[in-house]
């Protein structure tokens, strides 16, 4: 799970690195599409590292409902780069209000990773 999580947070990146340079050289007169790829990227890379960083403490996580917690983190942030920000680039290359949907759905799991991270963090841990 810790490489699959390391591979997507590397293709947010790398998407999010590409999608705005494009946005910013190809859709240069439309301010309003050049908004969406950049909010997709700054949301791509933010989270691309918190997907680095979750890959990393599930690696040494002992097996456990932090390790649960951490896993279903990951997952969330996952979907939500998928959501967020792909419906996010697809509006900016200029698809119809369709994928529009995908935006809040995105969002929301971005928040619910973020809790569940939360979840981890405060789990108890055992003496010693």
């Amino acid at each position: 799970m810790e490489r699959l999580f390391a591979g997507v947070a590397a293709l947010s990146g790398a998407a999010a690195v590409i999608a705005d340079a494009a946005a910013r050289h190809l859709l240069a007169g439309d301010e309003a599409r050049v908004e969406l790829a950049a909010t997709a990227a700054r949301y791509g890379l933010v989270h691309a590292a918190a997907l680095l960083a979750l890959a990393a403490l599930l690696r040494d996580a002992p097996p456990g409902p932090p390790r649960a917690w951490l896993a279903a983190s990951g997952w969330c942030f996952a979907a939500a780069l998928l959501l967020f920000c792909g419906g996010l680039y697809l509006r900016a290359a200029g698809a119809g209000p369709a994928v529009t949907p995908l935006v809040p759905a995105g969002g929301t799991l971005f928040i619910a990773g973020w809790a569940a991270l939360l979840v981890a963090a405060l789990w108890p841990r055992p003496p010693g």
